[in-house]
């Protein structure tokens, strides 16, 4: 239990120093502190000068099979076991370093592996070095069942006069993720850090846990292991977040990526950070054959996030996005969308449930799965009467769609629904409840082609026709009055032809007994 540090850099040369079963302590609590008895110098002395230049002048360095214990004032404690460290310097204080160790903290494992160059001759004033390579896997409670592994490498500068550091030639992997570029920061407050990036691949599923399960055929379905209750950290909070203390800019390409089993093509992120204000000027890319975009903010400087998001959707296939979100794949066809949501979190399960704002929408070549409109309606009228007949529909969808939408707290309210497809118009409204995972929408349909009876082909050709699809989505249940629609239009038709007959008939009597009759 003795402090080395100044002992080993005390201006010695020191040619070989090996530590084996060491415990090395960099706690607030293993700084140096000054005895009760020892003896103190003359008052008016002056104070020691810091030494300038490189103190470590120790040739080689070897650290075996010990243990790191490190902890930052106020912070959590961490524990580096099986610590194994070389490092060798020359005459011109070029140093090469080789280190090895394991992590372990709340069920979750990390392993690094790294060897490096340090150039220390001009120290304090300026460090250079290259990272050859770091290579890592982290694993446990929280991460993706296979893990995540990978390797880093970079060369890096830091100027100790103008506290700012800067790196370049980053190399980055991560699973099946590739990231290059290059980045620099200050760290005197307050602190900043600009990072610059390039990837040529990006999956994020690989590295989140949050991802959905894919059901693609030879897909292990991944599960997360979760952290006993009784090893649980403590609780975080926004004022945790270093976010709170550094001004971040990120710029981010990324040529393909992968968010939620989405492949996005041509993603750009240009984002900003100022204690605790994150500003999203761009989030844009391209899904298919459509393209969004999806500027805002993320305020976490109060206890509860606030997220604001104005997203910009081109021609985006449907059915691929509700599989995203995870809700009922019912439903083909493109999505155009300009919106203005907010709520606390910044994740899917929030958004599906607390979130709210507005948007106008408009769908084109939208189709129902299993739902054929101008069939249904065309089935019904057939059951109720043969005197009015049509070719029989093909289901070709609804060519164009558009409606305003209200979302609060996982309730989607559809109004001014207006759309029309071949032989087709419809208008309607309704509500889909993604908590409860039910709706109840009403359209008013109104089909075209009919052959037969004038009466009846007219009432059907003008009078809209009320389909209602109500219940769970697993167990809809369907509404379709033609009868009454029909019933009510021809006895319309019959009471207005009969008022322009009695209309017709000579004042008198007669007339007046009809009327009171007829109109009472």
């Amino acid at each position: 239990d003795v402090d080395l540090w100044p002992l080993l850099s005390h201006q010695l040369s020191v040619s070989q120093v090996m530590l084996k079963n060491a415990i090395v302590r960099v706690t607030p609590d293993s700084r140096a502190q000054r005895a009760r008895n020892a003896p103190q110098g003359p008052r008016d002395a002056e104070p020691a000068s810091p030494s300038s230049g490189w103190s470590f002048d120790i040739a080689k360095l070897r650290v075996a099979d010990s243990l790191l214990i490190w902890q930052q004032p106020g912070g959590d404690e961490y524990n580096f076991r099986d610590l194994n460290i070389n490092m060798e310097q020359d005459a011109n204080k070029l140093a090469t370093l080789s280190l090895s160790t394991t992590l372990m903290r709340n069920q979750r494992n990390a392993t690094l592996n790294l060897k490096g160059q340090l150039d220390a001759a001009q120290y304090p004033h300026r460090l250079s070095g290259q990272l050859q390579q770091l290579d890592y896997t982290l694993s446990g409670a929280d991460i993706p069942a296979q893990g995540i592994k990978g390797s880093l490498s970079l060369q890096g500068e830091w100027d100790g006069d103008r506290q700012q550091l800067s790196f370049s030639n980053l190399q980055l992997t991560a699973n099946d993720s590739t990231l290059t570029g290059q980045g620099s920061g200050h760290i005197a407050p307050p602190q900043q850090l600009a990072l610059d990036l390039k990837a040529s691949n990006l999956n994020v599923d690989n590295l989140l846990t949050s991802a959905p399960v894919s059901d693609a055929p030879g897909v292990q379905h991944a599960t997360v292991a979760r952290s006993p209750v009784i090893a649980a950290p403590r609780e975080r909070s926004n004022a945790d977040s270093p976010l709170n203390d550094l001004d971040l800019a990120l710029k981010l390409q990324a040529d393909n990526a992968v968010w939620r089993g989405l492949s996005l093509t041509s993603l750009s992120v240009n984002a900003s950070n100022q204690q605790g204000v994150m500003t999203l000027k761009t989030l844009s890319g391209k899904l298919g054959n459509g393209s969004f975009s999806i500027p805002g903010s993320i305020d976490i400087r109060q206890p509860e996030t606030r997220v604001s998001l104005k997203p910009q959707l081109r021609l985006i296939a449907i059915q691929p996005l509700l599989k995203a979100f995870e809700l009922p794949e019912s439903v083909q066809g493109n999505l155009s969308l300009d919106g203005d949501l907010s709520g606390d979190t910044l994740t899917v399960e929030a958004a599906k449930h607390r979130w709210q704002g507005r948007a106008t929408i408009s769908a084109s070549n939208l189709k129902l799965a299993e739902l054929n409109l101008q069939q249904m309606v065309q089935r019904a009228v057939a059951r109720v009467s043969d005197k009015v007949s049509s070719d029989q529909a093909v289901d070709e969808g609804i060519e164009s769609i558009s409606a305003q939408v209200a979302l609060n707290k996982g309730v989607l309210s559809f109004s001014d629904i207006n759309g029309n497809g071949q032989n087709l118009g419809l208008q309607g409204a309704g509500k889909v409840d993604m908590v409860q995972q039910q709706l109840d929408m009403t359209l008013g349909l109104k089909i075209s082609g009919w052959r037969g009876d004038d009466a009846l082909v007219k009432a059907l050709s003008s009078q809209p026709v009320p389909l209602r699809m109500y219940g769970r989505w697993d167990s809809l249940q369907y509404s379709l009055p033609v009868d009454d629609v029909l019933r009510n239009r021809l006895q319309s038709e019959a009471k207005s032809r009969l008022n322009q007959w009695i209309d017709r008939q000579k004042e008198g009597e007669n007339k007046e007994n009809l009327k009171k009759i007829m109109r009472p």
